[in-house]
């Protein structure tokens, strides 16, 4: 078996090498375009950040053709990516993933991870992809599959976006998000807002390999003092001190984040649905706003009362009524 890596980070690299510990052949993609050569392919990974989602696919129309047969896993954060994908090589060659498993590279380059996680997997077209399903059986990582891509995916937004997007405007560690009263109460109010739009979407919320999506989102509809008691406990377990993702983006200076496919689609459908997103629309905008000016993180930094005016002017803009 031939798998192709578009994107060599963590994720790229554990992916591919634990598919490589089970005989598969596994090439990573260069990172220049003009550097890519025609390869066999039977699986590939796209495991780049949202943002450079269309590059992938030019790496892969010059990698493999239009004539192949290769599954495309996409295992990339976020909403939209597989639609991009499914647009450039059809639907049933597109398989969506969500990794639960922690991964993160070392000072050495390594990459570190657990035990804890795994993987879920659903077919965006009509093909069950049986046999790549089983391709990753033969690994170490837990497999779940499930039928419905959307509900897979809105899943896991709904854990990216907690302790996330709040954490890289504030500039601090989910265990310390917990401890800011207003911006943990803001918290609150983001995940029930994606939890409104998952609902006037019609799409269902579904368990993640280590995390019950169902228990997380019913909490959040307890009275707030409980809901933050509650879920406080679970975001300084689970996450703690790991700097979050849009934090890391932020703090790499990269000049965008993954914001737009995160918070961001919460707020654009909020937008096109007619329900209220105040909080992810302030979080997704303020965000932007930082990754390309990044003097004014300095206006939020450890400053909740900044972000928490944020929320009420974007309240300020909804319809009366």
């Amino acid at each position: 078996m031939n798998v192709y890596v578009v994107g060599a980070g963590a994720v790229g690299t554990y992916l591919g090498e634990a598919l490589r510990a089970t005989g598969a052949a596994v090439t990573y993609a260069p990172r220049n375009l003009d550097d890519v050569q025609p390869v066999p392919v039977d699986i590939a990974i796209v495991a780049v950040k949202s943002y450079d989602t269309e590059g992938a696919i030019q790496t892969l129309q010059r990698a493999f053709g239009p004539d192949s047969g290769a599954a495309i896993l996409t295992a990339q954060n976020g909403v939209g990516n597989e639609e991009r994908l499914a647009a450039a090589f059809g639907a049933d060659r597109i398989v969506a993933c969500a990794l639960t498993v922690p991964v993160a590279r070392t000072p050495s380059g390594a990459v570190a991870t657990s035990k804890r996680g795994g993987m879920a997997l659903a077919p965006v077209g009509t093909l069950a992809h049986n046999w790549l399903v089983a391709a990753f059986d033969a690994t170490a990582i837990p497999v779940k599959v499930t039928s419905d891509y959307r509900s897979l995916k809105w899943s896991k937004l709904a854990l990216n976006v907690v302790a996330n997007a709040s954490c890289a405007i504030l500039n601090v560690m989910p265990q310390r998000l917990v401890r800011l009263e207003h911006a943990f109460a803001l918290e609150i109010r983001a995940i029930r807002e994606t939890r409104a739009v998952m609902a006037a979407l019609d799409v269902s919320t579904v368990d993640l390999p280590r995390y019950p999506v169902r228990v997380l989102q019913g909490v959040v509809k307890l009275p707030m003092p409980v809901a933050k008691l509650v879920l406080a406990a679970r975001v300084a377990g689970a996450r703690g001190r790991k700097p979050p993702s849009l934090l890391l983006d932020l703090q790499a200076g990269r000049g965008r984040t993954e914001g737009d496919v995160l918070n961001g689609a919460v707020a654009a459908e909020g937008r096109r649905l007619g329900v209220p997103t105040p909080v992810n629309s302030a979080y997704a905008r303020v965000l932007s706003d930082i990754a390309h000016m990044p003097q004014l993180w300095a206006k939020y930094r450890e400053r909740p009362a900044a972000l928490v005016a944020e929320v009420e002017a974007e309240e300020a803009r909804l319809p009366a009524g």
